[in-house]
C-alpha cells in the first residue's frame, strides 16, 4: 500500500495537478463570467435607461442619463474584470508553487516529525 501510494504520488497524482491547472484558470473566470462583462462592456448599468420624451430638453436629458448609466457600467464590469485578473493570477502562482512542492510534500512529513522531536 506504501508504494501504492508513492506510485499515485509521484505519477497520476502530480499529473492529474498539473492536468488541473486549465481548469482553476477557466472556473475563475466562468465564476466572474468575463465572456458576458466582456460582451456587455457598453450595457447600461443594471439596465437603468430613460426613455426619451417628447420635448428636445426631455431627449437630451434622457441621452445624458443613458450615457452617464452606460459609463457607470463600463466602470464597474472594467473593475470586476481586473479583479478576475489578479484572482487569476493569484490562482496560477498558487498552482505553480502546488506542481513545484508536491514531490517534497512526502519528504515533508517525516522531517517535520524529526524536526519536531528534536526540538
Amino acid at each position: 500500500m506504501f508504494m501504492a501510494l508513492f506510485s499515485w504520488w509521484y505519477g497520476t497524482g502530480w499529473k492529474q495537478v498539473i492536468q488541473s491547472f486549465n481548469h482553476r484558470i477557466y472556473s475563475v473566470a466562468e465564476a466572474f463570467s468575463i465572456s458576458q462583462l466582456l460582451r456587455t462592456m457598453f450595457a447600461p448599468w443594471k439596465r437603468i435607461t430613460t426613455d426619451p420624451g417628447r420635448s428636445l430638453e426631455a431627449r437630451f436629458r434622457a441621452a445624458a442619463d443613458n450615457a452617464f448609466s452606460r459609463m457607470i457600467g463600463f466602470v464597474v464590469r472594467i473593475i470586476v474584470i481586473f479583479a478576475a485578473l489578479f484572482i487569476i493570477i493569484l490562482v496560477a502562482v498558487g498552482t505553480i508553487i502546488e506542481i513545484v512542492v508536491w514531490p517534497l510534500l512526502p519528504i515533508a512529513v517525516p522531517g517535520s516529525i524529526i524536526a519536531g522531536l528534536a526540538l
